[in-house]
């Protein structure tokens, strides 16, 4: 089994500093990103027309370390909710258990550590995210020193870039506390994802052989590849949810208007630039296997569909999108709305 708290508290210890700030400019950053959070949320249900689950704790405005943490307790109880409850070991006799007992501890340490190593990473890059499955239940997170790095690197009004961030992040709080069937319906395919494959090798075998002859690009075709039908299945489930919620929030952010954040346009223009940017081969290679650069086209891809819904049919219908698993779209519809119009609405 994975160490969870030995991931977090190795990822806390990995995590980068964060940029200087003084303690009065932390404290400004603190309080003006908690406010935000609250001026945030009736200016997406505003727009987003989900009125739904109005009750939500304050956002937590956290450093690189506070977010590992709260990151790794939050995969923590996804994985119990996918996979149920761990069963209790049973205690170890004799010179055989204890050596199978110290195996799995050492095998739990190895996979903790792999896990506070990429949190780690991730950690230096992440702007907010709100966690369906916090410990301590649903919660937002803003992780202060990196949209202070950026919104320094970007040269856009501090006010400005933290409230266009919260009303992203506020805009998935909003999705999942009005449609709570969200939550199981992630655990559910994350259950599926990590679930034991009994596929025979020899088809396996053909699949990444397949693989490597169509050239298929990313990391995302080696790993379908290597699943069962199940599996592969789950994984779509989760890539379409993904590329929806992140392109949906996207949408939300940025229809807000000019009225609330004046320099939205620039800061759109200059973050997009931003991820754009060249990275280093390493950096490549760590965004690569980590899936970094799929999530960005999630972003790309997500804004591209429902701006092109809404634009068609308008919000109201378009929210008919969240009445379950079976509205959601199908793969190739993310790529082409009309598909979607005509098969749901």
């Amino acid at each position: 089994m994975l160490d969870w708290q030995f991931a977090a508290d190795l990822g806390a210890r990995l995590a980068r500093p964060g940029p200087p700030m003084s303690d009065y400019t932390r404290d400004q950053a603190i309080a003006v990103l908690a406010d935000c959070a609250l001026r945030a949320e009736p200016l997406v249900r505003e727009i987003s027309r989900l009125t739904a689950g109005q009750d939500a704790p304050e956002a937590a405005i956290v450093d690189r370390p506070d977010w590992i943490r709260a990151a790794a307790a939050g995969m923590r109880v996804l994985m119990s909710a996918a996979t149920g409850p761990a069963e209790p070991e049973p205690e170890p006799s004799g010179l055989l258990g204890r050596a199978g007992a110290l195996a799995s501890t050492l095998a739990g340490r190895a996979a903790g550590a792999q896990t506070g190593a990429v949190l780690a990473f991730v950690s230096s890059g992440i702007l907010g995210q709100f966690d369906p499955f916090g410990a301590d239940g649903p919660r937002l997170l803003l992780v202060y020193p990196n949209i202070v790095a950026v919104e320094r690197q970007l040269r856009v009004p501090p006010a400005d870039f933290r409230l266009w961030v919260c009303l992203h992040e506020v805009t998935h709080r909003v999705q999942f506390s009005a449609n709570p069937w969200l939550s199981d319906y992630m655990a559910s395919a994350v259950g599926v994802l990590t679930g034991e494959n009994e596929e025979q090798f020899s088809d396996l075998l053909t699949r990444v052989s397949a693989f490597a002859r169509n050239r298929e690009e990313g990391m995302v075709g080696l790993l379908r590849a290597t699943m069962a039908e199940p599996q592969r299945k789950a994984l779509d489930q989760m890539l379409v949810l993904g590329t929806l919620l992140e392109g949906h929030a996207d949408h939300v952010m940025d229809a807000v208007g000019p009225s609330v954040v004046p320099s939205v346009h620039t800061i759109r223009a200059r973050f997009n630039s931003r991820r754009e940017r060249k990275h280093s081969p390493l950096q490549r290679l760590l965004r690569a296997v980590l899936g970094l650069d799929a999530k960005l086209a999630q972003y790309t891809r997500g804004k591209a569909f429902v701006d092109n819904v809404v634009g068609r049919v308008g919000m109201d219908r378009f929210n008919t999108i969240w009445t379950g698993p079976d509205t959601l779209p199908l793969p190739p519809e993310v790529d082409h709305p009309q598909r979607w119009i005509d098969r749901v609405l």
